[in-house]
């Protein structure tokens, strides 16, 4: 079965925590410790979403000298109604439990 674009459980989390205030611009390092994600697995998200036009993203310059400037993200409305879409279905799919096989459930007992 094909994967849903942009339906990942990481691309969710992004979608989650930009839907929350999906006008106002954030910074990856705040989105990281919202959703809990590495910046090696944020930051891939966030470059394919602006890729996709489903976010602006601009540069902040640095508020002291000697600090670099800052990239700040939001949501486009395209990428606020896929957010809520791509949300939407994930809240809607049945929960998924761990099968067993037949007999290791009874051999277990």
């Amino acid at each position: 079965m094909p994967r849903t674009p942009d339906a990942s459980p990481q691309t969710l989390r992004v979608f989650d925590a930009l839907l929350a205030e999906p006008d106002t611009w954030r910074y990856g390092y705040d989105l990281s410790r919202e959703t809990g994600l590495a910046s090696g697995s944020l930051y891939p998200i966030l470059i394919r979403l602006a890729e996709r036009g489903l976010l602006d993203t601009r540069w902040e310059p640095a508020a002291e000298a000697g600090r670099p400037p800052r990239h700040l993200y939001r949501l486009t409305a395209d990428g606020a109604a896929l957010a809520r879409q791509r949300i939407a279905a994930r809240d809607t799919r049945p929960s998924r439990r761990p099968s067993l096989r037949p007999g290791i459930a009874e051999a277990a007992l």
